[in-house]
């Protein structure tokens, strides 16, 4: 077991494939069907690179995130928790995810999961109004983004306010739910001149197939 040139993450060789893990901040306890691996007496749990876009973006060897215990992340789109749960468990008990979602059914679920992860907090929102929830959040060292919708793209830039200077955030963009007449990689070089229109500095951009389907990622520092 290595640790990665992600701080709190770990790999693990076999074959010609890599595994990623992150040391379970609740040993013994699964949060999806996820594989638990002890090693030296630590327990981690290994990061589906097909469940979560962060997963698969470690996968193809994106850049380093920058993510680090202690820090505070705004996650929008976090649905039932797969990927926050393991971004909990690098930040640790002294970090804190506020975990946005419009839909109240997933968010029952990560309800359920922030009883059992104390650095995890729901909430109910619109992720297009920032304005209903920002007294609800503070600034935070790291924004992700994994919403399906056509304006992607202006959802992310609205909620840039609350990264901090110098913080780093994950932009995960799904080709099809922006325009599905158009072929995934105009969308994807689309979505890059609207960021760069908009003087967002972008550290690192990945395609995701074929682990995610017409996906792609990319990391910005603010």
């Amino acid at each position: 077991m290595m640790e990665t040139k992600n701080s709190g993450v770990y790999m693990e060789k076999k074959g010609n494939r890599f595994r990623f893990y992150t040391e379970n901040l609740n040993p013994g306890k699964r949060v999806y069907d996820e594989r638990l691996y002890r090693d030296r007496g630590i327990e981690y749990r290994e990061w589906s690179t097909t469940k979560s876009k962060v997963g698969a973006a470690l996968a193809k060897n994106v850049c380093p995130l920058k993510l680090n215990k202690g820090d505070y992340i705004l996650y929008l789109g976090v649905a039932s928790g797969t990927t926050a749960s393991h971004l909990s468990d690098i930040v640790g008990d002294k970090g804190l995810i506020f975990g946005l979602d419009v839909s109240s059914r997933v968010l029952r679920e990560l309800y359920f999961l922030a009883h059992k992860r104390k650095n995890i907090i729901p909430i109910l929102a619109d992720c297009a109004l920032p304005d209903t929830y920002t007294k609800k959040i503070c600034k935070v060292d790291f924004l992700i983004q994994d919403i399906s919708q056509k304006s992607q793209v202006g959802i992310f830039l609205k909620n840039l306010k609350f990264l901090k200077k110098g913080g780093r955030a994950f932009l995960s963009i799904k080709a099809r739910s922006i325009d599905v007449t158009k072929q995934p990689r105009k969308i994807f070089e689309m979505v890059r001149r609207q960021l760069l229109e908009a003087k967002i500095n972008i550290i690192d951009y990945k395609t995701l197939d074929p682990l995610e389907l017409d996906h792609c990622v990319f990391v910005i520092e603010k």
